[in-house]
């Protein structure tokens, strides 16, 4: 049996299916990893939430870097990773979708709304941080674009893409509801992620910790690969499709 076979053994076995993904499984959407050998962290430096609400510069230059990312996200389209995880979902093979990405791609590829937990919020909306309203991202982003200046909400509080900065507190519900499936959970499967950025990480550890079988989907070594009942180093646009082909 090979490891794809085992997967699907075990998933169909399973009564409650939690899947995480992170950056690997949107890379192939054109959208950059920050970790990788060309991540973003490689040209640019992380701005903490911290100095973005002190610094005018900070926050000038928290702005230019997620400009520059801007076209890239609002043109990605799902890959055939993100279409087979919507399918899964969708067919009542996966319970609990948690991801580490704030791209909206699983639910662009047909991921209901409300059953997709984002941890590290969303790029599809602009949050005021005084007032908490929200904004669609587009005319902000082109204000910000011709002026350089950046953009402050109709209360005077500043406005921030809705995505957790280094520094600030992870928002509460997300990371309950992800923690209170890892808890239940009977198969836990990451998805391109190297697993090392923490809190997020430690929700399939948990669900592994409680019982569940844990498997590993990724493009190279993770943090969790000791941890994990079956890693498979492989392209998750090519395992994921499979997976659900034979699920069906």
């Amino acid at each position: 049996m090979n490891q794809i076979d085992a997967l699907v053994r075990v998933w169909s076995e399973s009564k409650y299916v939690l899947v995480f993904t992170g950056a690997g499984i949107s890379t192939a959407s054109g959208i950059p990893d920050f970790r990788g050998p060309d991540g973003l962290w490689k040209e640019w430096r992380p701005v903490y939430y911290q100095d973005f609400l002190v610094s005018h510069q900070s926050r000038v230059e928290h702005w230019q870097f997620k400009l520059a990312g801007w076209d890239a996200f609002r043109f990605a389209q799902p890959n055939e990773a993100h279409v087979a995880l919507a399918d899964l979902q969708c067919g009542g093979w996966i319970h609990k979708l948690v991801t580490q990405n704030i791209d909206g791609l699983h639910q662009l590829a047909g991921s209901p709304e409300e059953a997709v937990v984002e941890l590290h919020g969303t790029n599809r909306r602009i949050k005021c941080v005084q007032c908490g309203r929200l904004v669609d991202p587009e005319p902000v982003y082109e204000r910000f674009r011709r002026t350089h200046e950046p953009p402050i909400c109709d209360c005077g509080g500043f406005l921030k893409p809705a995505t957790v900065s280094f520094g600030q507190s992870m928002p509460k519900k997300p990371m309950r509801i992800a923690f209170d499936a890892a808890h239940r959970t009977d198969l836990a499967v990451s998805v391109g992620s190297s697993l090392t950025v923490e809190p997020a990480a430690s929700v399939p550890l948990t669900a592994k910790h409680s019982g569940a079988f844990y498997a590993i989907i990724n493009r190279g070594s993770t943090a969790h690969d000791a941890s994990a009942d079956l890693v498979l180093d492989e392209d998750v646009t090519r395992v994921l499709p499979e997976v659900a082909r034979l699920l069906r």
